[in-house]
Parts: structure tokens; sequence; C-alpha cells
């Protein structure tokens, strides 16, 4: 009959839409567990428990603990400490016990002693909270820690910011990246490529520990996936914003939610970014502290470290002013009613207001434009048909435009039409890069009598090939570079030069394109054009029937003749 666990991922949904949600879908998981039950029952596995024995207890040690450290812990959480404060307080009370202990008591009842001393930590700390509604670190049930943030901490990113909540910390990253930067998601179920990528990374000195780093951890992954599912329903859609986003949340100091840090600082950073979100998000982590003979409890906003250790739930929730995009529930006990669920929301709704405020108050509203230094991307629809002559062989084309406008490109077939995305972080260059794609893409016919520049791509020794445009070439005859007479092509021009040319005819029978450079070309003083050959015809014939030469020469003398 109670909330066990809630995981979520919603379109800014009101808090009384998210527990008539939840109220249904219980109902329908009570059906399961009941077929469940049935199915137990059937193989004689249903009720079988097995009970958990302490292996020893030693109830005088337990009642001295109790009686002797209780009242000391109570009055040191009282103080309003830092956490190392209290850390070092808390330690120093467990040692000053544990020195009253013989060698033989120590060796013999050390860990149960640790044990009571703990159990006796965490009463008087959770009766601090239900009995006076203090804290550890001397606040209300209901309040936020102090906020600080800033964005543009690192102006040579695209966007960054820094979030700090308490003795919480995170330093996020906004980095624009083009379609090839998406990140392919290859599971059992779904193939797709992300366009949005959070990564939240812990490192062991934000919690002032030293410890070897061997790859992100699943508690990163989780914390990670539930910013992302946080922040994802406010992005721009694609047509707006182009770009492959990715977001990087360091922790640099954590005290109980680094996951809600995360949400916020990735918000500013987007901001900062200029990306055109639709509203900001803030996150806030809820706790509660039960007492199940008493029935009283306390729901606890912006809970730190030790009342996420020491309470008996941790809600996560975040959400725009106008609803929750996320959330995520653990508790300890053994569940949670709806009444209790959703006071719970409705205190994280106030608590989120709060510091979505703090926030604005650094910056408002998304900035108008990218950073300077962030890519430009330019998407262009182009026929599916012409994706091969764009892209070339082995990708030739598409290389050489890449490299020669010093821009990313990216092409690929949607629905039989070519979608081409060009990225650089110079206008001029995507400029280039789009001109010389809607050339192949939507190629202009080469006039008869226009002038054109283009590329000597080979050279002959009875001329030169030139392209007149993108995928078509042209014959310079070595005639027709030049009024006076040229012996080398090569002294004229060079491979991969730039030449101005006109057209001024195509071959009847091949349809090749003859160019002339030297049309452009002043023509020298008193030069005079060589008359054009007049037909010659068949010269053999001209020359008359010669008849039988052998015949007409008569006999041929005879020569001396060799004897002997």
């Amino acid at each position: 009959d109670s909330i066990v666990m809630v995981e979520g991922e919603m379109q800014e949904v009101s808090e009384g839409e998210m527990v008539d949600a939840i109220e249904k879908a219980h109902e329908a998981i009570k059906a399961q567990c009941e077929a469940q039950n049935e199915l137990a029952k059937k193989v004689g596995a249903f009720g079988n428990k097995r009970e958990y024995n302490h292996e020893t207890h030693d109830e005088e040690l337990r009642s001295r603990i109790q009686d002797e450290m209780y009242p000391k812990f109570y009055e040191a959480g009282k103080t309003g400490a830092t956490k190392e404060e209290r850390k070092s307080r808390f330690s120093d009370l467990k040692e000053a016990f544990m020195a009253t202990m013989s060698d033989e008591d120590k060796a013999e009842k050390g860990g149960l002693a640790s044990d009571y001393i703990k159990s006796a930590q965490k009463k008087a700390v959770r009766d601090l909270i239900l009995n006076e509604g203090l804290r550890l670190d001397g606040r209300k049930t209901t309040e936020i820690r102090p906020i600080w943030t800033e964005v543009d901490y690192l102006p040579g990113c695209h966007g960054s910011s820094i979030f700090t909540r308490g003795e919480t910390q995170s330093l996020t990253t906004l980095t624009l990246g083009t379609k090839l930067d998406e990140q392919l998601i290859d599971g059992a179920l779904v193939r797709k490529n992300e366009k949005f990528l959070l990564h939240y990374n812990f490192p062991p000195f934000s919690t002032g520990e030293e410890r070897p780093l061997r790859g992100t951890s699943r508690r990163e992954v989780g914390h990670g996936n539930l910013a992302l599912r946080a922040l994802k329903p406010v992005l721009p859609p694609t047509h707006e914003c182009p770009y492959t986003i990715r977001l990087v949340s360091e922790i640099l100091e954590s005290n109980g939610s680094s996951s809600m840090a995360t949400v916020c600082a990735g918000t500013l950073a987007l901001m900062d970014g200029g990306v055109n979100i639709k509203a900001p998000v803030s996150g806030i982590a809820m706790g509660l502290i039960t007492d199940l003979d008493s029935g009283k409890y306390a729901i606890l906003s912006d809970i730190l470290g030790d009342e996420d250790h020491l309470g008996d739930m941790d809600f996560k929730v975040t959400g725009t002013a106008d609803g929750i995009t996320a959330c995520q529930m653990d508790i300890k006990i053994k569940g949670l009613s709806f009444d209790q669920l959703r006071e719970a929301l409705e205190q994280a709704r106030e608590g989120r207001h709060h510091i979505r405020k703090a926030m604005l108050t650094e910056i408002s509203e998304p900035r108008d434009d990218y950073k300077d230094h962030a890519p430009r991307i330019v998407s262009l629809e182009v026929p599916g048909d012409s994706i091969g002559a764009i892209i070339g062989p082995g990708g030739k084309i598409i290389q050489e435009i890449q490299a020669e406008t010093e821009t990313t490109i990216s092409i690929e077939d949607v629905d039989g039409k070519g979608m081409v995305e060009i990225a650089a972080s110079d206008k001029a260059a995507i400029d280039a890069a789009l001109t010389r794609i809607k050339q192949i893409a939507f190629p202009p016919t080469v006039e008869v009598g226009e002038e054109y520049e283009g590329k000597v791509k080979t050279i002959m020794p009875y001329g030169a090939f030139v392209e007149v445009l993108p995928g078509i070439d042209g014959l310079l005859h070595v005639s027709e570079l030049d009024w006076k007479r040229v012996e080398n092509v090569e002294d004229v021009l060079k491979e991969g030069e730039l030449v101005k040319f006109k057209v001024v005819g195509r071959d009847p029978k091949t349809g090749k394109i003859k160019l002339s450079r030297k049309v452009l070309l002043p023509k020298p003083e008193g030069y005079v054009e060589r008359p054009p050959r007049g037909d010659r015809g068949d010269r053999r014939r001209d020359r008359g029937d010669r008849g039988d030469r052998r015949r007409d020469r008569g006999p041929r003398p005879e020569g001396p003749k060799n004897e002997g």
C-alpha cells in the first residue's frame, strides 16, 4: 500500500499529475505482485523468509554506550558545524569512549562498540530533527543552503558555469559539436544516435579522499543519466539548434545533492553558451526522517550527505517553473505513503523555485548568440541522387572540400533526400563550402561565350584539362594559351594553378568543352591572323596517271660478270 521507489522522466508535468500517474501505476503493480505470489505458492516458495540473527550481542555495552554517547552526540549535532568540523567532533567523541575500554575489551568487543556508537549517533541526529526541527548544519527542515553561481567561468569553452550550494560545487562546461560528434547508442533493443550528452565526474578529492581512478563508476553513470533526463525536455528542436551538445560536470566538492548541482550548473552553462532552452531547470534532493513508533516524520529540503546516510529517503526532483522534468527516489523504510509523497513534492516545488530564483540573478535568459569561437553550422537539403557526387570516389570530393575550406561536413540520406551539415568557426569558410556543394548538387550549365575561372587538373603535351565547374572539365588547347606560339604548356600553366578562360565551343562529335585563354588577353600590336588552309584536295589524284613505271624503264643494263 506504499511507494518503494520512483524513477521517471517527464515533460513539465505538475505535482498533482505526477502523483495521479504513480497511483495508477501502483494499482497495476499490485496485480503483477499478486500474480507473482500465486506463482510462488504453486511452487511452494511463498512466505519462505529467512530470519537474520546477529552473531553476538552485549546488552550491557549497548546500554552503556547509549546512556553515555547519545547526549554527547545530541549536543554536538546542535552546533551547526561544517562537514569536516562535525566529522572531527564525532570522531573525537568515539575515540574518547574507545579509550575508556581495556585492551582486552577492545580486542573482544571493539567491533560491537563501534556499531553501537554509530547507532547512538544516528538516533541522536534523527531525534534532534524530529524533536527540535534542527539539522546538523543549523538549518530548519525547509531551508536551502547558501547558493553562489557564476557563468562564463572558463572563457575558452563554448559555455561554462560554476554552481555552489553549501559545500557542494559543480563546474560544468558546454561543448557544441557537429553531427559527426553524435554518440551511437547500440543497445539490445535500440540503435540510435544521441545528440545530447552529459558526463558526470565525481573525483575522490571532492569528498576529501584519495584513491586511484579506475574508470567511470556506476554511480557516475547513474547520476549523469538523471541530470541528462532532467535537461533533455527543455532543449530546442534540431531545426533551431543543429549542434551535438555535450555537458561535462566536474564535482569539485560534495556534501550531498551533487547530481542536482549538476542540473543547475548545466542549465547555466547552456544559457551562457547561447543554447535557447525552453526554460531554466533547477533540482533539489529531499530527505525524510521517520519514527515508526510515534508516527512522527520530518521532510527535509536540500539534504546533506550525512542526512542522506542517516535518513530514510533520497528523493531528487528537477523541473522548471511549469512542472517536473525528472525524478528519482530511493527509500530505506518499508514504504512512503501518498500523503507523504504529496507533501514532499510540494516542499520540493518551493525549494526548486528558491534555487531557480538564485540562478536567474546570474543570467536571466540564454544569450542572444553563440560564443564567437563556437562553431557555426549551416544545413542544406540536396537531391538524393547528388549524394554520391558530393562524396566522390572513396570520399575524395568531400575531403577535398573540407581541406580547402577548413570546414567539417557531414551528409546523410533522409527519406531519399540528402541532408548536408557544414560546420566552421568562420562564416567565409562555410560560404565557400556551400558554394562548392551547391555547384555539385545543382550544377549550372556551361554556357558558350561565358568567362570562368578554374583549376588546372592535368597538363598534356597538346594542352591542359581545366575544371570549368565542379565535376566538369574542358580542354584548353596549346594553341589557345597565348597569341604567340607556345612550345611547352608548362611554360604557361602549372597543375593546381587557377586560370581564367572563356568557353569558345563544344566538339560536335564528343561534346567536349573547348576553352581559350588567349581571347581574354590583349592582342599584340601588328598581329596578323594566319589564313585558314584551303582545301588541298587529293594530292595523289592530282599527279595524274603515272602508268606502269617498271615497264617504262626498259631493260636494265647488264653489269660485268664475275669469272671464275
